[in-house]
């Protein structure tokens, strides 16, 4: 079995990438027009195609930019008592996954999608996750942040078939987590079973232009070792789809950390500085920089804005992440 450092050595980005695809059984693809993607001419403004990739996913069945501005609210309704309610339905499903163009990995979800779902509330909502395991293995949901320990998601195992009600006041304020807790730990966090999970301050925070990055990496051939890596799952997704923003707009980044297999990931923007608010669980505590090391299970809140019209590079600090998929652009626009 070939390891990924060997495998980028002999092979190289590009043909890595693509050949990848050969190491699992995936879906029919069609075909697509490589001529301008092959020149680096395919994105807006003609600018360098970054990307060590040829073609483009199945936006249909995964679109990392939409995935950035969508978030799950709930069913809201009032307790008798006043209070807010909010309900999510959460179903574990075995799901084939497209994680560059071509290469696809056989992942386990939450509601079909990898990151799951980015859950929003605010602190003290009363939460009920209605979790359904449709899946072939045994799953939890495990929630970074204060609850009983009978909500904990460790105990008990949701079997193949079961459902099981998690509940729990929502606190405190701040940037967690989620994902499955079921032994061995690090099969069912590298398959899929993370996401984000948001509780607003009572006051909410300022306006801004916010955003969900979910660091990830893939391990195709299953040796422990990740071949892939990217921020919401796909490779170079934001290279040859640069996030569009406002120049001057607060950008506002709710970044978590969920790779496996590597002991640490990192953000770094480019000519900009964004103040860092560890953890999100404080308003005014922050520090200004433009690169942040985190393991897994850390995450942060990033807030910048871009003073000037132009493209904007972020991308792991690490190169050999960078180079395998974790690499976009911001757009800022005046």
């Amino acid at each position: 079995m070939i390891s990924r450092r060997n495998f980028i050595k002999s092979l190289g980005v590009t043909l890595g990438l693509v050949g990848a695809a050969s190491l699992l059984p995936h879906p029919a693809t069609s075909a697509h027009d490589t001529s301008r993607a092959s020149m680096g001419m395919d994105q807006p403004g003609g600018h360098a195609d970054l990307s060590g990739t040829v073609g483009e996913t199945d936006l249909s069945l995964f679109d990392p930019s939409a995935f950035m501005t969508r978030f799950d609210m709930g069913t809201v309704s009032q307790t008798s008592s006043g209070r807010t309610l909010r309900e999510y339905a959460v179903t574990a499903l075995d799901q084939e996954i497209e994680i560059a163009p071509g290469v696809w990995f056989p992942a386990w979800t939450y509601n079909g999608q990898v990151p799951g779902p980015t859950f929003r509330c605010t602190e003290g909502d009363l939460l009920r996750f209605h979790f359904s395991n449709g899946s072939t293995h045994p799953h939890t949901i495990h929630f970074h942040g204060n609850h009983p320990p009978g909500m904990d998601g460790v105990s008990p195992i949701i079997n193949p078939g079961e459902s099981f009600t998690y509940e729990f006041e929502a606190r405190p304020f701040g940037l967690h987590l989620y994902h499955c807790h079921v032994m061995p730990l690090k099969k069912h966090i590298h398959r899929g079973l993370y996401g984000t999970f948001i509780i607003d301050p009572p006051g909410g925070r300022s306006p801004a232009h916010e955003l969900v990055m979910v660091m990830n990496a893939f391990d195709t051939n299953f040796d422990n070792e990740n071949e892939v890596y990217a921020v919401n799952t796909v490779a170079f997704h934001y290279s040859r789809h640069p996030v569009q923003v406002r120049v001057g707009e607060l950008i506002r980044v709710y970044l978590t950390n969920l790779t496996e297999f590597d002991l640490i990931n990192s953000f770094h923007l480019h000519a900009a500085m964004f103040r860092l608010f560890r953890t999100g669980t404080n308003l005014e505590n922050y520090e200004l920089t433009d690169n942040v090391i985190m393991g897994q299970g850390e995450r942060h809140i990033l807030e910048f804005t871009l003073d000037y019209p132009g493209q904007y590079m972020f991308h792991a600090h690490q190169s050999e992440f960078a180079e395998l998929g974790w690499m976009g652009l911001f757009e800022a626009v005046a």
